[in-house]
Parts: structure tokens; C-alpha cells; sequence
């Protein structure tokens, strides 16, 4: 496992400053977390890729350390696939590899249709993306999300996290997770982060403007992933599917779940080396 040196730094961007961190060395590989995630989240994933890859995570404005000049004000998910392609712009002249989890995912498919040749490659691991789905479903998932900020605003947090991991198929026992992960307490900056998640990002998904019609002619090779664990049953598996016929890729399984970067770095990090090298 690899001990390269980190480093951070911000990017004033319009309306925000981003903080970031970079570790290792070799082809730019971002990192768009999903849901809470910050720059640190993949702590015990990006170790496992710094041999192969410079690796690039951010917090993603709004959470942690990426002050907003309005805290108040939704960013839309267009407006962040542009602080992507700012962050991206600032640190690598050349097209960047994307590992895009959840709504990391659903930012990585705008910076795709927005920025042709950005992103070489994008690893669509469960895309938030109900706009991929057919009307009616994606009306019904939409809804589901609109349910979730009712339920934050009237019994809190914890219950909306536990009926969030039943929507997304997420499994939070921790049941067969990898052995001496480091600790990710729900300490207030993660509370802060998950409530603007639910309050702010939901609401940007379900406003969304993705034209999933334009993902087909897009220069950047677009992967779709499911985790082994996820249950076949829920949207964000639906949107790989959806995404998978649409861009006319096979779906690519990762070890764990919806969260399977955090919960099986060790295994998700060979995966994703084997199959970005073999591209």
C-alpha cells in the first residue's frame, strides 16, 4: 500500500472555494464521492490506488472545507460538473480519469456531456440519475427523494440515513466489510454534511437537467458499475442499467455495495486498477 505524500489545496471557483487533496502518482484519477463524502472519505481507498494513479478527491461545495459565498443557496448539479471541470483544468492539462460514485456519478455524466474530452474515462458506479429512468419511474424515485427531505425536516437525521439505506439498497451493518477500517464517526461535520445532502443535493437531483439522449455521442468512455451486494431491486441500480443500454457498455460489478469504496477499499481499489489499466 502505497505512502506518497498528500497535499491540499483550494480553488476559488464562482460562488464557492473548493478545498482538495492529491496523493500518488501516475494518470489524474478524480474521485466524486457520494452522498456526505468529502475529500477524506475515501481515506483507506485512495492508499491502495497511489501507486497507480494521481489521485484527486475534493469536498464538494457546500460540505466541509468548500465554503459557498450563499450556504442557504441549491447548487445544481450543471454548476457542479463545472467546479469539476475547473479543479480538473487547474491541476492536469491532459483528459483525467473519473471514478464517480452515487451523485458523483450523476456530476461525471454532466462533465461529460458539458466538457467533451475532459474525462477520458468514467467509472458510473450506482448513478442517483432518475432522469435515465422511464417517466413514470422516475417520477415515482423523484417522489421517494422529495419523501426523504419530509421525513429529515419532521424526525431528524438518523431515521432519514436508515430509511435512505433502504431506498438505495445500502447496507449498513457492516457485516463483511474489510478488517481495521479507519473510523468514520458521525461527528458534526459529517452531520452537517449529510444535512446538506438531503436538504440541498436531493433537491438538485430531482431539478435535474441531464439529457440522457446527449450521453450517447460523447467522446468520454462511459462505464456503468453496480456493486456485488446492492440489491437488484433499487433505482440506482436501474440507472446502471438504464445507462448501460444507453451507452452501449456492459455493467462492471465492484466488491461490496453502494458504498462498496468505503467499505472494501482494498478489493474495490484492485478492481478499479485492473480494469482502468486495461483500458
Amino acid at each position: 500500500m502505497s505512502s506518497h505524500r498528500v497535499s491540499t489545496s483550494t480553488l476559488p471557483v464562482p460562488g464557492a472555494t473548493l478545498h482538495y487533496r492529491l496523493q500518488g502518482s501516475g494518470p489524474l484519477l478524480l474521485i466524486s464521492q457520494s452522498g456526505e463524502g468529502d475529500a477524506d472519505r475515501t481515506v483507506d481507498l485512495v492508499p491502495h490506488l497511489a501507486d497507480t494513479f494521481t489521485v484527486l478527491t475534493y469536498d464538494r461545495r457546500g460540505l466541509s472545507r468548500s465554503r459557498l459565498e450563499d450556504p442557504g443557496r441549491t447548487t445544481s448539479l450543471a454548476e457542479h460538473a463545472e467546479d469539476v471541470d475547473r479543479l480538473l483544468a487547474a491541476v492536469t492539462d491532459e483528459p483525467a480519469l473519473m471514478l464517480g460514485c452515487s451523485l458523483g456519478a450523476v456530476i461525471g455524466l454532466h462533465v461529460a456531456v458539458r466538457h467533451p474530452g475532459r474525462l477520458s474515462t468514467l467509472i458510473a458506479h450506482e448513478p442517483v440519475a432518475p432522469r435515465l429512468l422511464p417517466p413514470a419511474d422516475r417520477a415515482r424515485h423523484e417522489a421517494e427523494l422529495v419523501e426523504l427531505q419530509h421525513l429529515h425536516r419532521t424526525a431528524g437525521l438518523p431515521a432519514t440515513i436508515r430509511e435512505a439505506a433502504l431506498v438505495l439498497g445500502i447496507d449498513t451493518s457492516g457485516k463483511g466489510y474489510e478488517p481495521d477500517l479507519t473510523p468514520q464517526p458521525l461527528d458534526e461535520r459529517r452531520r452537517a454534511n449529510f444535512d446538506y445532502f438531503v436538504e440541498h443535493d436531493f433537491s438538485a437531483i430531482v431539478q435535474d437537467t441531464l439529457d440522457p439522449a446527449a450521453l450517447a455521442g460523447v467522446p468520454t468512455r462511459i462505464i456503468p458499475a453496480v456493486g456485488a451486494t446492492t440489491p437488484a431491486t433499487v433505482f440506482d441500480v436501474a440507472c446502471a442499467v438504464a445507462l448501460a443500454d444507453l451507452v452501449g457498455e456492459e455493467i462492471r460489478t465492484f466488491p461490496g455495495g453502494h458504498n462498496g469504496n468505503t467499505s472494501h477499499p482494498k478489493a474495490y481499489a484492485e478492481r478499479l486498477c485492473a480494469l482502468l489499466t486495461a483500458l
